[in-house]
């Protein structure tokens, strides 16, 4: 009884809104047609202004009017007006008429004679240009929208709404036959689309609409519950689909051909809103995303066809709702790989539509807003994923969602470089998402899982911003300041482990050792000095963590020789090539950001070029320091051998780069750590060795 009287009160508000909006509709074309009579008026008064003050302030004495003149008393200038007028309608005029008859007519009537202008104006005031008004955008009809649009769509939303709520009302109480329940949803859906195609769209256009936005969302509804609710044996996958495909080809047309985003807006509004009305508690996700997914496809086709550019972010916004709905009611994390598909394949779909408006040239901000939210919205889950329950333990399956997702801002930022700032908020979610995994959920076993990450991130976004330049120089905007430091971040990310006391294998130091040369082509290509000079510190700085800790215990000397050694000729000859191809063309303070049309760079307060070699040639040099404290060599050759390589290198550094500043920093850094080893290490019974290993220092400074 009580869905009688809600469809009967639903049916009455209709026909109420329908009788309102016709006479609303009435009452605006009155109102425009007088509008237009009135703007008509304005228009002459205004040509004969203009052609006032384009004529002559004082009248010449054959122009004075004369006292018999009838329009004696009328102003100089609307004398000259009237006269030129009536002048000119006696030499077209077949015969003389009385004079009286034309000058004693009223001024307004004269003033609106349609009389053509070049008739009454002198050739002098002829070459005056026209009035230019600028352009008056209209202001938004809230007494229409009120009155007309917002009650019909009102309206055919309450249609909606008492048609669901009453066929799940039936469903709850077992009222009808499924079979009935089904036959009249799409009796209903279609004789709304019948009766709405059926209105003149001229006279009741609003109206129109609104049905068939109706019809179509109740036919949507009907249809999921015959697949979700009732299983009926013709609602398999492939037909509810291909049904379902008819009904938004349907409604997106319809939206077309009558030029109506209320058909649009309600469509998807009530696409999206069907399967929470008739949800069965039971979790479907290839059925519903995949419903969602022609939904998408269908608002994208029409967003393309009217250029309702904004329908597109509305179906991203209704997408990532459906998107957080299931993950907070079904999500667990034995359905990782659903998941993966869910939070990957839409942002993929809308990646797609960005590449087809970039091809078809109809790229805008809705468009790029739109691919970029389902891209983050991935991206911020992924924190869920890594850091809560058991996927932590798994990175190879959360971090796919993370890296996918950075991929997908990337991939926009190539086809519009405009859009820059997506590679700084990917990169460093990112980068904070793996720190969160790597202090919380990282074991010694995801160890050599946490380096492939954390390669892969220093790899990902060293690379792009140089191929990014190189393919586009001229759209691709200036690189930001942290650009140069990811190098530098993803060593960061490898020192915490070593942090965590976590036992590091000989991969490790092949990592640092790929992000060090990661590091130097930046430096090469992009001249990103302040980058190398923060990776040769960071480098400097994980080793001396390495060898600080507790788990170095393991470690011996020649371990710890070996390790610094690699990485100190890996720096002396980076340094070297750096200074050769890059250094001494470089602007002197530069910090090798790209600058937009030109070659320059900007500066700092002071140069940083004698910085590289002279920090490559200290901080080995500061590691061998700590090596002794640790160890306390009683026969210092491996240390002292090093030393010896590292100070030959020195030498030959200040030869090619001319910094003679790197001598002194040699000997200093030798006598430094011969000072170390003679307070922690002497033994007065074993001296003859370090003797000579301080006398071959002191030849080759004296030879050099």
């Amino acid at each position: 009884m009580e869905t009688f009287f809600l469809f009967v009160g639903v049916i009455t508000l209709t026909l109420w809104l329908v009788r309102r909006s016709t006479r609303a509709r009435d009452d605006v074309a009155r109102l425009t047609f007088e509008r237009s009579q009135l703007e008509r008026r304005v228009t002459l008064l205004e040509q004969d202004v203009a052609v006032l003050k384009a004529g002559p302030s004082h009248p010449t004495e054959a122009e004075q009017p004369s006292p018999a003149d009838p329009l004696a008393a009328v102003p100089n200038a609307m004398h000259q007006l009237l006269r030129m007028k009536a002048e000119a309608a006696k030499a077209v005029a077949p015969a003389p008429g009385p004079v009286e008859t034309v000058f004693l007519r009223p001024v307004a009537e004269l003033a609106l004679e349609t009389v053509p202008i070049e008739t009454v104006v002198p050739e002098r005031a002829r070459s005056v240009p026209p009035i230019q008004r600028p352009a008056i955008k209209p202001a938004f009809n809230w007494e229409q929208f009120v009155g007309v649009k917002l009650f019909a769509w009102l309206g055919g939303l309450a249609l909606f709404f008492a048609a669901a709520l009453g066929l799940k009302y039936s469903f709850d109480h077992d009222l009808v036959p499924p079979e009935v329940r089904a036959a009249g949803g799409f009796l209903l859906g279609a004789g709304l689309l019948i009766g709405g195609v059926s209105l003149k769209r001229k006279q009741y256009a609003v109206t129109s609409q609104t049905l068939c936005a109706t019809g179509v969302v109740i036919l949507y509804a009907v249809t999921f519950a015959c697949r979700a609710f009732y299983h009926f044996n013709f609602f398999g996958p492939v037909p509810t689909f291909l049904l379902m495909a008819l009904i938004t080809a349907t409604a997106f047309v319809l939206a077309v051909r009558l030029d109506g985003q209320v058909i649009a807006v309600l469509g998807m509004l009530g696409g999206f809103v069907t399967p929470v009305l008739l949800s069965t508690g039971e979790d479907n996700p290839l059925g519903l995303f995949g419903y969602v997914a022609l939904l998408d496809l269908g608002l994208l086709a029409v967003t393309q066809r009217k250029r309702w550019d904004h329908l597109a972010l509305l179906a991203a916004v209704g997408t990532v709702a459906m998107q957080v709905g299931w993950f907070a009611k079904f999500f667990e994390p034995e359905k990782i790989f659903i998941a993966q598909g869910v939070f990957l394949g839409f942002p993929l779909l809308f990646l797609g539509v960005f590449v087809w408006a970039k091809k078809r040239d109809w790229m805008n901000d809705h468009i790029a807003a739109a691919s970029a939210i389902l891209a983050l919205v991935a991206l911020a889950l992924s924190f869920n994923f890594a850091l809560g329950g058991t996927l932590g333990l798994l990175p190879g399956r959360t971090f796919t969602i993370a890296f996918g997702a950075d991929l997908a801002l990337l991939a926009m930022v190539a086809l519009r470089p405009r859009l820059r700032f997506l590679e700084s908020i990917g990169g460093s979610a990112l980068f904070l998402l793996l720190s969160c995994w790597t202090l919380g959920r990282l074991t010694g076993g995801l160890l050599y899982w946490g380096l492939g990450l954390y390669l892969a991130f220093a790899v990902l976004h060293t690379v792009f911003p140089l191929a990014l330049k190189k393919l586009r120089p001229d759209e691709t905007p200036a690189a930001g300041l942290w650009t140069q430091f990811i190098p530098a971040a993803a060593l960061l990310l490898a020192m915490l482990p070593i942090v965590r006391e976590l036992t590091v294998p000989w991969l490790f130091w092949a990592v640092v050792l790929a992000v060090d040369l990661l590091a130097v082509v930046m430096a090469l290509v992009a001249g990103a000095l302040l980058g190398l000079l923060a990776v040769l510190v960071f480098t400097v700085a994980a080793t001396a963590v390495w060898l600080s800790r507790s788990t170095a215990q393991a470690v011996d000397l020649s371990e710890s020789v070996v390790v610094i050694g690699g990485f100190a000729l890996f720096f002396f000859a980076a340094s070297a090539f750096v200074w050769k191809k890059l250094l001494p063309s470089s602007s002197a303070r530069g910090i090798g950001l790209w600058t937009p049309g030109s070659g320059a760079t900007p500066a700092l307060p002071f140069d940083v070029r004698p910085l590289i070699p002279s920090l490559s040639a200290v901080l080995p040099f500061l590691l061998l320091i700590m090596v002794v404290a640790r160890f306390k060599p009683a026969d210092p050759s491996a240390v002292f051998g090093l030393a010896a390589l590292l100070l030959t290198l020195l030498l030959g550094l200040a030869k090619v780069t001319r910094i003679d500043s790197l001598v002194a920093v040699g000997l200093g850094s030798v006598w430094l750590l011969q000072a170390a080893w003679l307070q922690t290490s002497l033994d007065p019974h074993r001296a003859v060795v370090p003797l000579v290993w301080f006398i071959g220092f002191y030849a080759v400074l004296s030879a050099f």
